[in-house]
């Protein structure tokens, strides 16, 4: 259902297009590689290393914590043939609760991490609106495409056009 919605999507475009340039030989339209600018822009790196940084230590107390766990279970693995029964499944019950409060953090985090990747990427993506609106306004685009192509030739292509414009309003991604 989403390819159709996407091929009828740029069935339009082509479309739109097409109309445009029948209607005015002078129709301009431009293109703008959306993938790119979430990864090159300096709004985007330094969102990145910013998450980064903020994640970091949470990163770090996951890995000890997945390391740590792992060597208790073979710790208990290697004694639990010399155990007493008691004895080995309160250490069962043990691992298993440091078990599921470590699937538990180590959830919590990729949601965290994810929904303030989004968040970054809404500034971002809400800046380059802006700087491509400003860019067609200037050079008098009729239309402006995202969506990804088959085809596009660098004549129409703005996206570097658009990520110096962000790089140049100082690289800060709010």
């Amino acid at each position: 259902m989403n390819l159709m919605i996407k091929k009828l999507s740029v069935l339009a475009i082509m479309m739109f297009s097409t109309a445009f340039a029948f209607a005015d030989d002078a129709a301009k339209v431009g293109w703008v590689n959306v993938d790119r600018i979430l990864k090159d822009s300096t709004p985007a790196k330094n969102a990145l290393n910013k998450i980064e940084t903020d994640f970091g230590k949470r990163t770090k107390d996951l890995t000890e914590q997945a390391t740590k766990l792992k060597a208790l279970n073979e710790k208990f693995d290697r004694d639990a043939a010399v155990m007493s029964e008691t004895e080995r499944n309160r250490r069962q019950r043990e691992l298993g609760d440091l078990d599921k409060d470590f699937q538990r953090r180590q959830r919590e985090f990729k949601e965290d991490l994810n929904q303030r990747q989004f968040e970054e990427r809404s500034v971002i993506l809400e800046r380059a609106e802006k700087v491509i609106k400003q860019i067609a306004e200037a050079e008098r685009y009729d239309i402006i495409l995202q969506e990804p192509p088959v085809f596009v030739s660098s004549k129409v292509d703005i996206t570097e056009k658009v990520i110096k414009t962000l790089n140049s309003a100082g690289g800060n991604s709010k």
